[in-house]
Order: structure tokens, then sequence, then C-alpha cells
């Protein structure tokens, strides 16, 4: 499991300085009826706007 969860959204709650998302747990799911094969084919649901 990933220590530290580099994120640049700024705009979501769970953002903290230096660039560290906050939140207790990462929810990542793809956006296709596929397998993704690139990391732009997948969404972070964790978000939450500010």
């Amino acid at each position: 499991m990933a220590k530290d969860v580099i994120c640049e959204v700024n705009s979501c709650t769970h953002w903290a300085e230096e660039n560290k998302c906050s939140a207790d747990s990462i929810f990542v799911a793809f956006h296709s009826s596929q397998e993704p094969t690139r990391a732009e084919e997948t969404d972070c649901k964790t978000f939450e706007s500010k």
C-alpha cells in the first residue's frame, strides 16, 4: 500500500501542502468497460471539491 499519495489537484478537499493527499483511503476507478492501459483512462473517485 502506498505510504504517500502525491496529488496536484489543489481544488480537492483532501489536497494538502507539498501536493499530498490527506484522504484516509483512495478509490481509483476506470471509466470504460475495458481494463485501462493508461493513466488517462482512470479517475480518482475520492475527489471532493473544496
